[in-house]
């Protein structure tokens, strides 16, 4: 890997004013100078480009000047990996030009996409296809299909669904040497040599820049129902998710875990009048069930309760009578994450565990904090697939500025512990430049080997999101 890049000055701006249109150069703004959390402010010149040919020209420019590269999707990400703090200052590639929804085949259940195309246009458009398309996420409304597929992102319903790239047949991709990768294959089955979309998908802008990407399609559950239980601990909420599946199988795909601490600070916050179960429980679920033709959502929802009931598991909930009761529910869950945000967090976590494990790791964790003092713990997230958001605060009333130095002491009990139990410290937002030192902490020695040989065949240049994922 190359000790050092080189800036891109004015002259090398001028030189890509030759190549690109006026419109491709933007202005370097906040939306693409910060994120969300405020932990970086990087530097950059903007360039956003409309035509996969436009991007191929860039990056060869780039790559044939030693310039770095920052791929720029939604600027959503909550890992660092779209700025650029240190080092010579990179082309900032917004996808923000590329947002066309380039075909769909509603009988094949594929659509083929712009990498900047936002993810509520690309549900929109599969909605009105009479198709679904499953990826589902808070920050859906300004998140391009591109940058959720380079962190791999998950969501609400990965449970059913899968991950985004279970949600993807093929790409189009603009390698580190300028050259174009046409793999928008529709196909389903194609054991032709390496799997080169898995390579790309995941691999956070570094090696290769997403451009297109061909997206399964979905049925439209025919019928959908959605209920808020209360449950003793997590520990009954692992049991009712197996109880769940057993009555609706395949037809469960959602299944949320939510704290007493995210209403909390809900409430405190303003953003709630109040909990929907009252007295407020320690623990809740949301569930959602989408079944087919014929099928009774709510009789499948009773009878979950009814069994969980009997079981020991749930002591009180509701079952939603209308599609906006439901709508209702889920942006409820929705807005835990910026309860946190109004909170302010010393340390925030993205973690993923076994499901066996995580009865144990929840009060474990807790238990280790609490030797650091009286703090406040948010813990929610993707039940059914081992993903919990495990937030740390500092106590009522006290700024968490105070707590910064034992941050990194925070974060490594939070992540010492998940390895400790087969599990992972990053589970859908990615690795970035937040979490690169844990990359090497945590790694299998070996594949954090093989992974630097991937990085180095593909970009020898190092020009691709420098310092992402791998330190530079």
């Amino acid at each position: 890997m190359p000790d050092r890049l080189n800036d891109a000055d004015q002259a090398f701006v001028d030189h890509l004013r030759g190549l690109l249109p006026a419109a491709a150069f933007l202005d370097a703004s906040d939306t693409f100078l910060t994120e969300p959390r405020g932990r970086y402010r990087g530097k950059g010149v903007v360039v956003a480009p409309a035509t996969t040919d436009e991007v191929a020209a860039l990056i060869r420019a780039c790559n044939a000047a030693r310039v770095g590269v920052v791929p720029h999707g939604g600027g959503t990400g909550l890992v660092g990996a779209q700025v650029l703090v240190e080092g010579a200052v990179p082309i900032i590639l917004s996808l923000s030009r590329m947002t066309r929804v380039r075909a769909i085949y509603a009988e094949e259940g594929v659509m083929i996409a712009d990498a900047g195309a936002v993810l509520a246009d690309l549900q929109t458009a599969a909605l009105n296809a009479g198709k679904m398309f499953a990826l589902s996420l808070g920050s859906e409304g300004t998140a391009r299909i591109g940058g959720l597929l380079s962190t791999n992102a998950g969501g609400l319903n990965v449970l059913r669904y899968g991950t985004a790239r279970a949600q993807c047949l093929g790409l189009e991709v603009v390698t580190p040497e300028g050259e174009i990768w046409h793999g928008l294959t529709r196909l389903h089955k194609d054991n032709t040599g390496y799997d080169l979309r898995d390579i790309f998908i995941g691999a956070e802008g570094t090696l290769g820049v997403i451009t297109g990407a061909a997206l399964k399609l979905s049925p439209i559950p025919a019928v959908e129902g959605s209920a808020l239980l209360a449950v003793t601990d997590p520990a009954a909420a692992l049991s009712l998710l197996s109880l769940a599946r057993d009555i609706v199988g395949e037809g469960l795909s959602g299944f949320e875990l939510m704290s007493r601490v995210g209403f909390d600070f809900m409430m405190e916050t303003g953003l709630m009048a109040a909990p929907p179960l009252q007295p407020l429980p320690d623990w809740q679920v949301l569930l959602r069930v989408g079944l087919s033709a014929g099928s009774d959502a709510d009789d499948a929802l009773e009878r979950i309760f009814t069994a969980a009931s009997e079981a020991g598991l749930v002591q009180d909930g509701l079952i939603a009578t209308t599609t906006d009761e439901a709508n209702r529910l889920w942006a409820m869950r929705e807005t835990i994450p910026e309860g946190n945000r109004l909170i302010g967090s010393i340390a925030s976590h993205d973690i993923s565990l076994p499901l066996s494990r995580i009865a144990d790791y929840i009060p474990e964790a807790a238990r280790r904090i609490a030797a650091l003092g009286p703090l406040r713990i948010n813990c929610f997230g993707h039940l059914g697939d081992g993903n919990l958001h495990y937030n740390v605060f500092a106590p009522k009333g006290e700024d968490r500025k105070a707590y910064d130095p034992i941050r990194k002491q925070v974060s490594a009990i939070v992540h010492d512990l998940a390895v400790e139990m087969g599990g992972s410290f990053s589970a859908e937002h990615g690795v970035g430049r937040l979490k690169v030192g844990e990359v090497e902490q945590y790694n299998d020695p070996v594949r954090l080997n093989l992974m630097r040989r991937i990085k180095a065949s593909f970009d020898p240049n190092g020009i691709m999101n420098p310092g992402a994922m791998l330190r530079s």
